[in-house]
């Protein structure tokens, strides 16, 4: 156990570290970042649901759809990626329904294409950008890091036994508190501004990395895999790692929409930093 441990701590600075690095630069290595992270999810999705052996046609129109969308993302096509999300889902789940398992194929496109998408947008080309890119990343790492230690040291009652027996309720409140916390000392530092929007959105972003974490581990349950992969020491895959990042990122951008009423181009500003603003 101390060796997973350790192993964990090393990985998660060495790729926090780097993902910080894409983050500060932004633009087209960033946006490059999130199409290689989406196709990784995708692999790893497609692994674990056996979908190759499963079915043949439904695993090549995945790939295709996989690499049209990683052309919009990188090419800051944020609309044309969500509408190659969509229609790549449909075909996928089409082609895959003489397996029983076109559904949860075709989730997998959503699944790995909103992650690469939401990041992008996320971070978008401005300096609101880079602001929405650190607070999502102080939400999300503050309660990822604060739920497994106090987990651990509180115990009690179990928050999901039948889908991941390790955490706990006070792991999860602690965390969301410590998300909060985070979360909102990045945007008084960076936009100096407070308001109770702030503290709101830091709490439904935690909730949302949680939620992701439960939903990958419930994943790996209904398939009997331990991890996702075997890309990252003492994590797994890379989805055992982003899970809770890409969900949080997620739920920012479906709040962006509602905000901005659309699709966020380049030019008109992060989603979270909207999001932010609007309090």
């Amino acid at each position: 156990m101390q060796l997973e441990l350790k192993q964990r701590v090393v990985s998660a600075v060495i790729l926090g570290i780097a993902v910080l690095l894409l983050a500060w630069f932004g633009g087209l290595p960033f946006r490059i970042f999130c199409a290689i992270l989406a196709a990784l999810i995708y692999y790893e999705w497609t692994t674990m649901v056996q979908a190759e052996r499963r079915s043949r046609p439904a695993f090549l129109v995945g790939w295709a759809s996989m690499g049209a969308i990683m052309w919009f993302i990188v090419g800051n096509a944020f609309a044309y990626s969500t509408g190659a999300i969509l229609i790549g889902a449909g075909a996928v789940a089409l082609a895959a329904r003489t397996s029983g398992r076109g559904p949860w194929m075709g989730l997998g496109v959503l699944y790995a294409g909103f992650s690469g998408l939401a990041l992008a947008a996320l971070r978008d080309d401005t300096t609101l950008g880079l602001i929405g890119m650190a607070f999502v990343f102080a939400v999300v790492w503050a309660t990822d890091i604060l739920a497994y230690f106090c987990g651990r040291a509180l115990g009690g009652r179990k928050l999901a036994p039948k889908i991941s027996p390790g955490k706990t309720w006070s792991g999860a409140i602690f965390g969301m508190f410590g998300g909060i916390a985070a979360g909102t000392a990045v945007a008084l530092l960076t936009l100096d501004r407070g308001g109770i929007w702030i503290p709101i959105l830091c709490a439904v972003l935690s909730v949302a990395s949680q939620v992701g974490d439960l939903f990958e581990s419930w994943m790996k349950r209904r398939y009997a895999v331990k991890d996702s992969g075997r890309l990252i020491p003492g994590h797994g895959g890379v989805m055992d790692r982003v899970d809770g990042l890409v969900f949080a990122a997620f739920a920012a951008f479906l709040i962006a929409l509602v905000i901005a009423g659309g699709i966020p181009s380049s030019s008109s500003g992060s989603p979270i930093a909207w999001a932010l603003l609007g309090g």
